[in-house]
């Protein structure tokens, strides 16, 4: 097999002569000006933000237990339920506690470290772990299907032309970091994923030591070995990751032995990179287990089991992690999240487990929350069936806006959700916010807005293929407007309104694929 074919097949994609590996970026393209007028524009504050995924759908009654409703849960899901005076109370609040093993993050919630938002899900949910999680991920509504992800769409917003010209010395760090061997759909951006994926922990240590993994004594050997080698030795993105594990360290001493907490050992990179000087805002980590159809608990013993073993990792993980975080003096800057696809239904199945529900609570944790619950315990009725949920309160992008705008500084949230959702109160000190209007390079607009019969959209570029497509209030294609092979300078084109109806509508530039929405009002 010919080396670039294998590279191909590995999953490799070359971009103006770069290599990819496990969705890892690697472009030698240097900077020019106009990518330093990118970086005087940038929109998102200096924030770092960590989101954890608790993957296959966390049992949100038995996290954040509502104490309230106890005789009712226990009516439904006595097989699981943590007896009522092993539930761990939390400080201020009465009726709601957590889960016995979840200690370090009542440790956290009772100093003013977490705040929890209730039954986060979404209308119509959908019950499939896939569909669920990608319209988690790309922030969609359940009868909507994007290509592109809500953090996508944030750093793109940020960076309209990467990967082209990247890194370069304004941007020299990677944009987002996930821990894992594939770019989850949520950092999809229009044309490519905004930011890497390192398989393991371990590859950021090998980095460190420069070893290069045994490989198999065969051709497909051979070419590994090459691989391995080329990311190694490239003085890119791989090279600022490293030098920044070399130069970081942790100082918590809470972490538990390595390979014993698969999330610890993840986050424990991650405050290694950020105390090394990564300016990496985005860092996404999972754990899996999650879809507890059965043996939730062991039968006889509700507080022991898989469920309560995974919240016992979870909270360990985060305690860690949130110390180490401290003790480096970086708690001003970095904040964490958790989510899941869904939540489990109320009524214990035959198996001591639950089956796919919806709503459930998420937790977002570090000094810059505003402490406390947002949001109310679900009302757990007397009579249900099998399959009932807890009913959705808060929707998730309600907690995607209020991360955008108060803890990144992104003054128009809708221009990510392409929705307005409510701003919850999850953080107490909000930054100042950006208009995105002020940042785009391209000079991308349409006059007159709001449009009664055409318009006129505008834009500046270097020479490129350029796409323009109308998207209605849902992100769905409507039409091109404008599909070509464009010289650099400004353009105008004329767009008439024909038979659109009043409403919201969006266009979109594309310019070489890299995309630039703006929002079209038709009266």
């Amino acid at each position: 097999m010919k080396r670039r074919d294998f590279i191909r097949n590995a999953g490799l994609v070359g971009l103006a002569a770069p290599i990819t590996y496990n969705g890892y970026s690697i472009n030698p393209i240097a900077q020019n000006s106009f990518f330093t007028k990118l970086a005087e524009n940038a929109v998102l504050s200096d924030k770092i933000m960590v989101f954890i995924e608790l993957s296959g759908g966390n049992d949100g009654l038995n996290t954040l237990i509502p104490v309230d409703q106890y005789s009712k849960l226990a009516l439904h899901r006595s097989s699981i339920l943590i007896p009522e005076d092993k539930v761990l109370a939390m400080s201020g609040v009465s009726g709601t506690g957590l889960h016995p093993a979840m200690t370090e993050v009542r440790e956290m919630f009772d100093n003013g470290l977490v705040s929890v938002v209730q039954r986060v899900g979404y209308p119509n949910q959908d019950y499939s772990h896939f569909r669920s999680m990608d319209i988690w991920m790309t922030g969609a509504n359940s009868n909507q299907y994007l290509d592109n992800g809500w953090l996508g769409r944030t750093l793109e917003l940020d960076n309209p032309m990467y990967p082209t010209g990247y890194p370069n010395a304004d941007n020299p760090d990677p944009l987002a970091i996930q821990i894992g061997s594939v770019a989850p759909v949520s950092l999809m951006g229009s044309a490519f994923p905004m930011g890497v994926s390192v398989g393991n922990p371990d590859e950021i240590y090998d980095l460190i030591n420069d070893y290069v993994e045994p490989a198999p004594a065969t051709p497909y050997g051979d070419e590994l070995t090459y691989i391995r080698t080329v990311m190694q030795k490239t003085k890119l993105y791989s090279e600022v990751i490293k030098d920044a594990a070399t130069a970081g360290q942790n100082f918590s001493s809470q972490y538990p032995p390595e390979y014993e907490n698969e999330l610890a050992d993840q986050l424990k990179v991650i405050a290694r990179l950020i105390n090394g000087g990564l300016t990496t805002q985005v860092y996404l980590v999972s754990i899996g287990g999650f879809d507890t159809h059965s043996e939730q608990t062991v039968e006889g013993d509700p507080q022991s089991g898989n469920h309560a073993q995974l919240l016992r990792q979870v909270s360990q993980a985060i305690g860690a992690f949130q110390n180490d975080i401290e003790l480096m003096g970086k708690a001003d800057k970095v904040c964490g999240m958790t989510y899941s696809e869904f939540g489990r239904t109320i009524a214990a199945n035959d198996s001591i487990g639950t089956d796919h529900g919806a709503a459930a609570p998420l937790f977002v944790f570090g000094k810059g929350v505003k402490p406390g619950i947002i949001g109310s315990n679900p009302v757990i009725p007397t009579d249900i069936n099998i399959s009932s949920d807890v009913d959705m309160q808060n929707d998730f992008r309600s907690v995607y806006a209020s991360v955008l705008q108060d803890w990144f500084g992104l003054a128009n949230p809708s221009d990510i959700l392409y929705q307005q959702f409510p701003i919850l109160p999850i953080f107490k000190d909000t930054v100042p916010v950006k208009d995105t209007a002020g940042r785009d390079p391209f000079g991308f607009n349409n006059y007159p807005n709001p449009v009664r019969s055409n318009t006129t959209i505008t834009f500046t570029i270097p020479s490129g293929m350029v796409t323009i497509t109308l998207l209605d209030s849902q992100g769905r294609s409507i039409r091109k407007i404008a599909e070509g092979t464009y010289p650099a300078g400004t353009h105008k084109i004329m767009f008439d309104r024909q038979d659109l109806s009043s409403g919201t509508y969006y266009y979109q530039l594309r310019l070489n694929g890299i995309g630039i929405t703006r929002k079209m009002l038709v009266i």
